[in-house]
Parts: C-alpha cells; sequence; structure tokens
C-alpha cells in the first residue's frame, strides 16, 4: 500500500536523495515471512519498492531481510538497477495499453488534463513516480501488488511515443 506516513506493515512513503540524482521512492509492500525451525520460528521480511524522478523514468525492485529497513535498502538498490524511460505526453501516457503478468492484467489509459490518478495503491505508487498526472486504470485478474506493479512495468514499456514511431519507421506519421 502506497501510503502517506509510516504504518508497521504495508509501507509508507519514503522521499530521500540519491547520489546524484533527485529520486523518490515508495514502498508498495512489505511481507513477513516465518521459516519454522527447531527451536520455533524465524522471521524475515520481503519489501517492494518503486523509484522514480517523476519526469518519465521509473523503476522497481525487490529486497529480502531479516529486518524491514534493510529489506527496503536492497530493494530500492534493485529498484535502481532496473530503471526504465516512460514517453510521457502533457501529462498522460501517449496511448491505451493492456499489460499482463502472471495472472494480473492492466489496463492504462490516457486522461484528460485534470483528471488526477484513478487506480488502486500499487499502480498510483508506479504513476505518481514516473511523473504521469492525468490516466485512468483498472485492474483485472488478480491484484498481488507484486504481479500488478510488473504488469503495470509491462505496458510501461509497451508505450512509443509519436516522435518514436516516426523515427523508427523513417516516415512522418500524421
Amino acid at each position: 500500500m502506497a501510503r502517506e506516513g509510516g504504518g508497521q506493515r504495508g509501507g509508507g512513503r519514503r522521499d530521500r536523495q540519491a547520489d546524484k540524482s533527485e529520486s523518490n521512492e515508495i514502498v508498495v509492500k512489505v511481507k513477513r515471512c516465518a521459516k519454522v525451525m527447531k527451536g520455533g520460528k524465524r522471521f524475515s521480511f520481503a519489501a517492494l519498492v518503486v523509484v522514480g524522478d517523476r519526469h518519465g523514468s521509473v523503476g522497481y525492485g525487490h529486497g529480502k531481510a531479516k529486518e524491514v529497513p534493510f529489506a527496503v535498502e536492497k530493494a530500492i538498490k534493485d529498484a535502481r538497477k532496473n530503471m526504465i524511460n516512460v514517453p510521457i505526453v502533457r501529462t498522460t501516457i501517449p496511448h491505451t495499453i493492456t499489460a499482463k503478468s502472471c495472472a494480473s492484467i492492466v489496463l492504462l489509459r490516457p486522461a484528460c488534463a485534470g483528471t488526477g490518478i484513478i487506480a488502486g495503491a500499487p499502480v498510483r505508487a508506479v504513476m505518481e513516480l514516473v511523473g504521469v498526472r492525468d490516466i485512468l486504470t483498472k485492474v483485472f485478474g488478480s491484484t498481488n501488488p507484486t504481479n500488478v506493479v510488473k504488469a503495470v512495468f509491462e505496458g510501461l514499456k509497451g508505450l512509443r511515443s509519436k516522435a518514436g514511431i516516426e523515427s523508427e519507421r523513417g516516415v512522418a506519421v500524421v
């Protein structure tokens, strides 16, 4: 869940300054895992984090550790390694796209200025950090945050701008 403030579980929003460029992080989900041992249960944590600069560059990562802060740090490092660039037209995406990851299907549709981000928590986290301010989204099938974020990234990778299509084909698109 991408919420303001820091809750115990579900994560919160954290803004930090990176080494050279300014980027923001949102902890989408923190999961607790238990391993049963001879003396009892041993707990570990897995974190899903989205990192972006709010100007078209975004990435997501997973981190696992014995304590939550270390899991979040690992996830942030992983997210910075997996950054992608997204074409943005004014305040929205260039065209409608549907993407799938496992049992999650995500529909991303451009919206008029002033609409806002109409999305659930995992999709909202990605859209806020990529810099999209107006978009309509719908998740079909599984709402597992990990699969939803993966599906959103598949959709964002499939977006193409008009200039990109023109340069790819070598002709002017009307």
